[in-house]
């Protein structure tokens, strides 16, 4: 009898606020990254990325959780441990926050400002969404007038990890062509004055032409 009045009890509830009950079976939507993480994306692809002919980068939406292809696991505060990165140098609060960021990825939206025209792609490089300038650079009109197209194909952005007093950063950002080569990076950041500076880079792996696509260790 008990269980009657439990099943009459929840057909009600869905038969009152249809809403509610729709809304209980779908499923969670990542979270979308926080706007104070392109500042970092944006120098990354400054410094390590844009060439003055690049007129297309292409990223892929949602943050990356793996520091290797080859190794689908999630890093965690043991696996820095272990490794000799940065010579050990790497403050334990900024490797605690990346890695507690790393847990699940995150949304990218559309606040990158490295000033050249990107394009989203999903998994396999399913197009997702893509945003351009409005003033197109003079080097890159340069560029296009030659015949000459350069386009990044693909970048993957971790989220950025912090230090609790915020002057310090982490971010893996990795380069993975549709040749089969690519790279891998670590980079730490320091805040100075009211901007960041790219203070240090690990290389964490490199795959070349001759490797058939294999991700290699540096």
């Amino acid at each position: 009898m008990a269980f009657w009045h439990a099943a009459i009890l929840v057909v009600s509830l869905v038969v009152i606020d249809p809403v509610a009950g729709f809304a209980a079976t779908m499923p969670e939507l990542p979270e979308s990254v926080p706007a104070e993480d392109y500042a970092l994306y944006d120098l990354a692809v400054e410094d390590k990325f844009l060439t003055s002919g690049t007129k297309l980068v292409v990223i892929e939406r949602m943050t990356a959780r793996y520091l290797h292809p080859d190794e689908p696991h999630v890093p965690t505060v043991a696996w820095f441990a272990e490794q000799d990165l940065f010579d050990r140098r790497l403050p334990q609060d900024l490797i605690r926050d990346f890695v507690a960021k790393a847990q699940r990825s995150s949304r990218l939206e559309t606040r990158f400002g490295f000033g050249v025209r990107y394009r989203f792609v999903s998994g396999e490089g399913v197009p997702d969404a893509e945003t351009a300038l409005l003033r197109i650079p003079v080097a890159q009109r340069v560029q296009e007038e030659r015949g000459v197209p350069d386009i990044i194909d693909r970048l993957a952005f971790s989220r950025v990890g912090f230090t609790l007093r915020g002057d310090q950063a982490l971010l893996y950002v990795a380069n993975p062509r549709p040749d089969g080569t690519g790279a891998g990076f670590l980079l730490w950041f320091i805040r100075q004055h009211k901007g960041w500076r790219l203070y240090d880079t690990e290389v964490l792996w490199v795959s070349r032409p001759e490797e058939k696509g294999s991700g290699g260790r540096k």
